[in-house]
């Protein structure tokens, strides 16, 4: 070209880019890189030919050596479930109890039931079972129906105030607002404080403490210590599951809150519930 441009230190012709008065040089690529290219080349041409590759109409070409992912996958989840075969046999046959005394057992069991409560049961008590208003902490050691593995199968199985399931949980605190008055409520939220800290009015406390023993030590015994028989919660502990404080514990006497939760026994079938029993057995309240 007769407007080309020859750089006067390398004798290589120039681009005729030019930036700053700096040129840029016309280097062409070393032969081992444009091998490598030609190579890639002619792999791609070769992989679409061996494996599924090109889309069609209604699916995609086979590849001639009939690879499928899908058949991996497939062919992995079924040795899994041959691998994991015997201990899904040793849950179904075994109560909690003995699952949680075998170590292998109580590992696969814990594994597979904190699975299933990432799936079921996260949306009330949380990722980490810390619960919320109204939803029990279960890495606590406060339990109303009974902490045990044993127990702790038969709640998640059969539900509490479940009105679908027969055996459910059943227990119900009346509303005290039509029993006594506003003010032996304001005296006995009082007491009930009393037992687990500091209250405001420290002379509502012993006549509030009248009004509990006329009114509930039935269920929660007459050192408030609870009842799991009822499932009455202890009420010395300074655990709530409604909030603290003498308001939210009026608000509570007045107009109990009664919370439901399924009955997971029909849904999860007994192995699954036996191994989220351990599961949560094992976050370290359990009985």
């Amino acid at each position: 070209m007769s407007n080309e441009h020859i750089d006067e230190v390398s004798g290589i012709s120039t681009t005729g880019h030019e930036w700053d008065g700096i040129r840029e040089l016309n280097n062409p690529l070393p032969r081992w890189w444009i091998t490598t290219f030609y190579i890639t080349i002619l792999w791609a041409i070769g992989y679409t030919i061996a494996y599924p590759a090109w889309p069609m109409l209604s699916s995609a070409t086979k590849g001639v050596i009939g690879y499928s992912s899908r058949n991996d996958v497939k062919n992995e989840l079924a040795a899994a479930e041959i691998a994991k075969g015997k201990y899904v046999a040793a849950v179904q046959s075994k109560t909690v109890v003995e699952i949680a005394a075998d170590d292998a057992l109580r590992e696969f069991a814990g594994a597979a039931g904190g699975a299933a409560f990432k799936v079921n049961c996260v949306q009330c008590h949380g990722s980490g079972a810390q619960g919320s208003s109204g939803f029990p902490n279960l890495n606590d050691d406060d339990w109303l129906w009974g902490g045990s593995a044993e127990q702790i199968q038969q709640t998640i199985t059969h539900g509490i105030r479940f009105s679908s399931d027969p055996d459910t949980r059943q227990s119900e605190m009346p509303a005290f607002r039509d029993i006594i008055t506003a003010d032996q409520i304001r005296k006995v939220s009082a007491y009930v404080a009393s037992l687990s800290g500091p209250v405001q009015d420290e002379s509502l406390v012993e006549p509030g403490a009248k009004v509990f023993a006329e009114n509930c030590v039935a269920c929660h015994g007459e050192n408030a210590k609870g009842n799991k028989e009822f499932g009455a919660p202890d009420l010395t502990d300074a655990i709530w599951l409604y909030g603290s404080g003498e308001a939210s514990i009026a608000a509570q006497v007045r107009a109990p809150r009664q919370g439901v939760m399924p009955a997971w026994g029909g849904r999860l079938g007994d192995t699954k519930v036996k191994e989220l029993a351990v599961y949560i057995h094992s976050l370290g309240g359990g009985e």
